[in-house]
């Protein structure tokens, strides 16, 4: 994803290590921050997948490192849940004097705790939404179960989270503590979605259900069926960022079409994984991809899949054109393509690479009350439709490298 690395600081002066995720078209309508999980950075595989969905929505994203985990200065031990939250906001300070004021907010794990407590006090910000986060802060106190003795008789812990090793001090036990979740969601004046999986064995789904029975309308769950609490598996990091980015149209403002910009009309990304491409035509998102078997993800038309579609859709609407024109009682256009690639039957070498040509066989279902001249007649203007013929043509693609700035 392209992507503009940037800094801020928190309250406390540290500089926090951040980085906006842009849509394609680098021209995003809204913006959202995203709150990563305990001990977890930015840079987490499902995060990225999440700020994906949304950036093919044309949601830009800010992905933080909270202070002192990451690239972001200070000392991890420093810091507690009221310091996530002051980070969080600072993060949305950031953006609103930089960029644009942040309508959405979305927090994983505890970083879902943080967006939730810093949501209120946010006026520019319109929906909220946690994945497999805890109703009560000091939930996370389990993770620290076999060293709180230690830290409540000495001060503080050497504690491993997730194979990592991390100093935490009896300050973070007392901070957690003294957390009221319960009150903050119950005031809370935004939309909120609600992300949990019932088999999170790190986050009770119980939570989940505490959460929307305190939060005010409106409000949504999902579940993240079969997945764990990090989304380990792509699959389920991508369903979520679609769920999210689509149930955000509901509650974030959507510019009108005319004022969406774009460098050209069409744009197109490809990350340096896989081969899942983000196309975005105007203000509309698609997805490109190839099959498993080539090394894709198979989660869309491969390129010569989008050209059929191409031509399929310009035969359609080019017969309802003229049929609309003539009067004719053309009820529905059906187009089935397949691209393959065959022998030139003309041609001397049938072995030649070379003499392989391209192939796509266009069948018509026309439905109406249709002489059989006027079939005939659509049969013909369909080999007249402008891609055709442009398949047809000789065609010049102009390619330049875009100069850095």
């Amino acid at each position: 994803m392209a992507h503009q690395k940037v800094t801020f600081e928190n309250v406390n002066g540290k500089t926090l290590d951040a980085r906006i995720e842009l849509p394609v078209n680098q021209h995003p309508h809204t913006f959202a921050i995203f709150a990563h999980c305990f001990t977890c950075n930015k840079n987490l595989t499902a995060v990225r997948n999440i700020s994906r969905a949304l950036n093919q929505q044309g949601v830009a994203v800010l992905l933080f490192d909270f202070t002192g985990l990451g690239e972001s200065e200070g000392e991890f031990a420093d810091t507690n849940f009221t310091s996530n939250v002051e980070d969080l906001l600072a993060a949305a300070e950031f953006l609103t004097e930089n960029f644009k004021a942040p309508e959405m907010l979305i927090g994983h794990s505890l970083g879902g705790a943080a967006v939730l407590c810093a949501a209120p006090q946010l006026e520019s910000v319109r929906a909220a939404a946690t994945i497999g986060a805890p109703f009560d802060p000091e939930h996370v106190k389990h993770l620290l179960e076999d060293n709180i003795d230690e830290i409540e008789k000495t001060g503080s812990a050497r504690v491993n989270i997730g194979g990592r090793s991390f100093t935490v001090k009896k300050q973070f036990l007392e901070d957690i503590r003294t957390q009221n979740l319960e009150e903050k969601i119950n005031r809370m004046d935004k939309s909120l979605l609600i992300l949990h999986s019932p088999q999170d064995l790190t986050v009770s789904i119980e939570n989940a259900a505490r959460l929307y029975h305190t939060a005010r309308h409106p409000k949504s769950f999902i579940s993240l069926d079969g997945a764990d609490h990090l989304l380990s598996d792509k699959e389920d990091s991508f369903y979520a960022g679609d769920v999210i980015a689509t149930w955000a149209k509901r509650y974030i403002s959507l510019p009108k079409k005319e004022k969406l910009q774009a460098r050209k009309e069409v744009a197109v990304r490809l990350g340096n994984e896989g081969f899942t491409t983000e196309v975005m035509v105007r203000h509309h998102d698609l997805t490109a991809d190839e099959p498993t078997d080539v090394g894709g993800n198979d989660y869309g038309p491969s390129p010569y899949e989008l050209l059929s579609a191409s031509l399929g859709a310009c035969t359609a609407m080019t017969l309802q054109m003229y049929a609309r024109r003539k009067k004719w009682d053309l009820k529905e256009v059906v187009v089935h393509l397949e691209h393959s690639k065959d022998y030139a039957e003309d041609l001397a070498n049938p072995e030649d690479k070379q003499s392989k040509i391209d192939v796509f066989d266009r069948l018509l279902e026309l439905q109406g009350d249709l002489s059989d001249e006027q079939k005939q007649r659509l049969f013909e203007i369909a080999e007249k439709c402008p891609v055709h013929r442009t398949l047809h043509s000789d065609v010049k693609v102009k390619t330049s490298l875009e100069k850095e700035a």
